[in-house]
């Protein structure tokens, strides 16, 4: 009875030494197998910030090094052209929507009382000269009048009744009032006016200099006083958070990670441990940059990856080497 015990004792440490040894006979993954590092360096980035509009800086309220927040105005340029263009602007406007007000409302009350004088006028005009028409009329064959006379009679009678149709057409225009395509033209050229008085204001707003996000000046490329052209480079600011980690995984680790993982990245003569998350692989391979290479991996196929550091310091510096740990990486199945 002693003996089978003893037996059963000796099975029993015989397997827990074989199931150590062999961790769990490989149905228990070694810490090691589910911890994948990987090396890499902080992206650098940066950004160019000048002027949309040309002219003399006025001011630069920055210097290097200084920390910035996003809307903070950097730079100014000079705006006494641009206000006189402003001036000019509105000017057009006030000229373009007066006509149209004059177009839409038509024409005064004084307008068509004159108009109808006119008309009055003309057709006291048209009766006189009528009445020496029909007098006259009898008296030509007889040889009373000459017919030189007669024929002065009919061109006054003839051009009073023109000028009399030439009034009252005018009334009749002040009284229909302007023409609709008159209207939308005068509409149309307020629009003009207004977009270019537009276009000046925008082209005034574009002399402030405003970060975009936030970051650090790393360069001031340009003094007050410089004239500039548009688009060139007056400050450059380096963009700090978020802050990205470019890395490489080799083509037969890439089934152990995905988007989303938690990971540790850590910096040479730095003791702070900074956590981490996956945010991009690449879709498609490429050959180790010759940033990363060793001797072994030269040849390697690799995938791109970026870490977004969840709690970035100033310790941590653009462009600096990193050790990234992902902790919980899937276990490595060899073939």
């Amino acid at each position: 009875m002693n003996r089978r015990r003893l037996i059963v004792i000796a099975l029993i440490v015989v397997l827990a030494v074989a199931a150590f040894a062999t961790r769990g006979f490989g149905l228990i993954p070694h810490r090691a197998d589910t911890e994948l590092t990987l090396y890499g360096n902080v992206d650098i980035r940066e950004v160019d910030m000048g002027f949309r509009v040309g002219g003399r800086i006025a001011g630069i309220g920055v210097e290097e090094g200084a920390k910035v927040t996003q809307g903070q105005l950097l730079a100014t340029l000079d705006t006494a052209s641009l206000d006189d263009r402003i001036a000019e602007a509105d000017a057009r406007v006030a000229q373009a929507q007066a006509n149209y007000d004059k177009a839409r409302n038509g024409a005064r009350a004084q307008d068509v009382a004159q108009a109808r004088a006119r008309v009055a006028a003309a057709q006291a005009v048209y009766a006189n000269a009528e009445r020496d028409y029909v007098r006259r009329q009898a008296l030509v064959e007889p040889g009373a009048i000459s017919r030189d006379i007669w024929e002065q009679t009919r061109a006054d009678r003839d051009r009073a009744a023109a000028q009399l149709a030439e009034a009252k057409q005018g009334l009749s225009l002040l009284q229909a009032g302007s023409r609709p395509e008159d209207i939308a033209a005068a509409a149309a050229d307020v629009r003009t006016a207004q977009a270019a008085r537009a276009g000046v204001a925008t082209d005034r707003s574009d002399t402030r200099l405003v970060a975009a996000t936030g970051g650090t000046v790393v360069t001031r490329a340009r003094e007050p006083g410089a004239i500039v052209q548009p688009g060139e480079t007056v400050l450059t600011l380096s963009i700090t958070r978020p802050m990205r980690v470019r890395a490489y995984v080799a083509e037969t680790d890439l089934s152990r990670i995905s988007p989303g993982m938690k990971v540790q990245v850590t910096a040479d003569g730095n003791a702070k441990t900074y956590r981490g998350t996956i945010g991009y692989i690449a879709p498609r391979a490429e050959f180790t940059p010759k940033s990363v290479e060793t001797e072994n991996l030269r040849t390697d196929l690799v995938y791109q990856l970026r870490v977004i550091v969840d709690d970035p310091d100033d310790a941590l510096r653009q462009g600096q080497p990193v050790t990234i740990r992902v902790v919980g990486a899937r276990v490595r199945h060899e073939d």
